[in-house]
């Protein structure tokens, strides 16, 4: 590592730490390119990974790049490596998302070096939560992680809790019927315990959780479309906590920085004790999505339903090996 440029060393690193990230369906919509002569690090979507049904303007796949994109960040930070990114450089290439450079003059996010001991230890949790209130001093902290990535977090009141769970359970049922969003779930989950040896990508069947006994689980069941058996079941909590992560606009550049925001508010809440998980079917039908956001909050554009609590942590998920996401180009 120079002063002024990256090496590729530094960059495996750096790209290991950043594929960590949550992305919908685990499809790890992201390609990485390091130019050595240049020492620039530039972020592509990867279009073959997208989800033409349920993610057609790829609203999602920029969120899931925007987490590798922050997970990046704080592994640099915890190199001691100040950095410069650039979001949508070029309006000529619509797939390159990102460039990060090394910049001595950039302002040194060493704070964000805390949270890289929480990367991988967060893995989304499919399972129930305990009933014990996450404390307030943690949400306060929640949405000042959001903040710092211009986004909003937004804990609902009681109402507005039950209208999300009830778009989760619309957002269900419109899955099922429909024959593109289903094949598209179809294909991103496993089949059989035994695929967890071999797939690098996609929601393996350890992932999938308990089935819900009595009531409707507050996360996406991904055993519908592929059943397990002896999957098992579970009573979920009767109250789950949520949060809504908004942006005041819904642009390309507003995904990404949502998408960092999402990242570093569940490296927090990992960092701080709590179990997560994400549900974001609602949120792909934009019907459903508009009636996410509470129409007397300034929330804006709801980009992500995060579930907090106390509980067991989720297992780990599979990754694609670098040499499939990174290319180093002299």
């Amino acid at each position: 590592m120079t002063a002024t440029h990256f090496d590729p060393d530094t960059v495996i690193r750096l790209v290991g730490d950043a594929v960590t990230a949550p992305s919908m369906h685990n499809a790890q919509p992201w390609k990485f390119e390091f130019h050595v002569g240049s020492g620039a690090l530039a972020l592509y979507g990867d279009p073959d990974r997208a989800m033409p049904r349920t993610d057609p303007d790829h609203r999602s796949l920029h969120l899931g790049c925007g987490a590798a994109l922050f997970n990046l960040r704080v592994s640099a930070a915890s190199l001691g490596l100040p950095v410069r990114v650039r979001l949508l450089p070029d309006d000529a290439e619509p797939w390159l998302l990102a460039t990060v450079t090394t910049d001595d003059t950039a302002d040194a996010e060493r704070e964000l070096a805390s949270l890289h001991g929480a990367i991988r230890r967060r893995h989304t949790s499919r399972y129930p939560f305990g009933e014990e209130p996450v404390p307030t001093a943690l949400l306060d902290g929640l949405w000042a992680a959001a903040h710092l990535e211009g986004c909003r977090l937004t804990v609902p009141d009681t109402w507005h809790i039950d209208t999300v769970l009830g778009l989760v359970r619309d957002a269900e049922h419109r899955e099922e019927i429909d024959p593109l969003a289903r094949a598209e779930t179809t294909a991103w989950t496993s089949h059989t315990q035994s695929d967890a040896g071999t797939r690098r990508d996609g929601i393996p069947a350890a992932a999938f959780g308990p089935k819900a006994s009595g009531r409707a689980a507050p996360v996406r069941d991904f055993g519908w479309a592929n059943p397990i058996p002896d999957r098992g079941w579970a009573v979920f909590e009767k109250r789950p906590q949520l949060a809504l992560l908004s942006t005041g606009g819904d642009t390309r550049a507003d995904w990404l920085r949502a998408g960092q925001a999402m990242e570093r508010v569940l490296l927090q809440a990992t960092a701080d004790g709590l179990a997560t998980s994400m549900t974001s079917h609602p949120l792909e039908w934009p019907e459903l999505r508009w009636t996410a956001r509470d129409p007397v909050a300034a929330m804006g554009h709801v980009q992500m339903v995060f579930r907090l609590g106390y509980g067991p942590a989720g297992p780990d998920t599979p990754r694609r090996p670098l040499t499939e996401v990174l290319e180093i180009r002299e």
